[in-house]
């Protein structure tokens, strides 16, 4: 029988991912960014031959900041990922640089993630990242939407006389309070259904993904992988967050529109135009980022990083989402056509008015004529 976990050896990212415009030139930021180390890092396990990254993102340092945990100063180090559909994410990594004991850890990981003054540092962070990088963005703005994501990470779990241990020696108990913050004991089914994402590729490491944080055990310090792949899903659910926010708002104002347009005189039935070219626009524009977003990571094989993108995605509701925008992009779709449908019936009854009308006066000055 293994031993309990005594002591171990980790740390906490916290992630704040914003959407600052509608494209980001990834070329132009590294020339921007040039004295901050830029990278544009992929994959580097063996199994991540399956991932195909059509543009890969820029990763940069941005110094560091302190914040208070549980009434300690901590020092984080920021940096940033940047990806080329506008999205931007910022990461805090604050690192126990000796090993703690389990315990003490299970207090101050929910606590580093959960501190007050993430907002002030992230904020801070956003500020000067976007004074530099601001060339590079194609039409910029600051959506008020954002996803937030933590990722616990342990290097080396270890028993009393420091021998390592595998991932499969964590107790349920603990992995729940990690991820939740909660020190009252959960119930079985609740426990049951937080950690029922969870993977293992070795021995030796884990990952369990729930919808706002995740529990990486990886003794390869170099290897973030785990965390790559849950960036990316969590970048895309932003961008799927963000248009269907986008289109929340758009259909009241359609239909506003349509009925002022409807009281409005255009000549040979033309006063549905701007309203059809802004209709078919905004569709074309979302379907686009939409579609450019979910494209920028593809995964060709059901393997490990595979399946924890795919887990990723299923626990972010990435699929209901969609369906959302599909949804309202629908409703859009067929009020262009019902409109379009209205103008060319209205401008057909006007030329038969106006071919009457012709008709009528040819017959009148055949008879002034006699």
């Amino acid at each position: 029988m293994l031993a309990p976990v005594s002591s171990v050896l980790g740390q906490v990212v916290v992630y704040r991912l914003h959407d600052i415009g509608y494209e980001i030139d990834l070329e132009h930021v590294a020339q921007l960014l040039s004295d901050s180390a830029p990278e544009r890092a992929r994959p580097v396990r063996g199994e991540a031959q399956a991932i195909q990254i059509s543009n890969p993102p820029i990763t940069a340092g941005l110094g560091a900041a302190e914040v208070v945990v549980a009434g300690r100063p901590w020092t984080a180090k920021l940096s940033a990922r940047i990806f080329d559909f506008g999205v931007v994410s910022l990461r805090a990594r604050i690192e126990r640089p000796h090993r703690v004991p389990w315990g003490e850890f299970l207090d101050w990981a929910p606590a580093c993630a959960s501190a007050a003054g993430w907002k002030d540092v992230f904020h801070d962070a956003r500020r000067r990242l976007l004074e530099r990088i601001a060339p590079a963005i194609t039409k910029p703005g600051e959506a008020q939407v954002t996803e937030d994501y933590t990722v616990f990470r342990i290097h080396h779990l270890m028993d009393l006389d420091g021998r390592g241990l595998p991932a499969s020696v964590l107790p349920e108990d603990d992995v729940t309070q990690l991820l939740t913050g909660e020190t009252r004991p959960l119930s079985a089914a609740a426990r049951r259904d937080l950690t029922s994402q969870r993977f293992s590729y070795f021995e030796d490491d884990l990952a369990v993904l729930t919808w706002n944080a995740a529990l990486v055990v990886e003794p390869v310090i170099d290897d973030t992988d785990v965390q790559y792949v849950l960036e990316f899903a969590n970048a895309q659910l932003l961008e799927l967050r963000y248009y269907d926010a986008i289109l929340d708002q758009e259909l009241p104002q359609m239909y506003d529109r349509i009925e002022h347009a409807r009281h409005r005189f255009h000549f040979i039935g033309r006063r549905y135009s701007r309203l059809l070219t802004a209709l078919q626009a905004r569709v074309a524009e979302v379907t686009e980022l939409v579609e450019r977003s979910e494209n920028a990571l593809k995964m060709t094989d059901d393997v490990f990083l595979a399946r924890i993108y795919a887990a990723a995605l299923e626990i972010f509701r990435g699929r209901t989402w969609r369906q959302g925008i599909d949804g309202k992009l629908a409703i859009i779709r067929d009020a262009y056509s019902m409109l379009n449908a209205e103008s060319q019936a209205r401008r057909a009854e006007i030329l038969e008015v106006i071919v009457v009308l012709l008709i009528a006066l040819e017959i009148v000055l055949a008879f002034w004529h006699r």
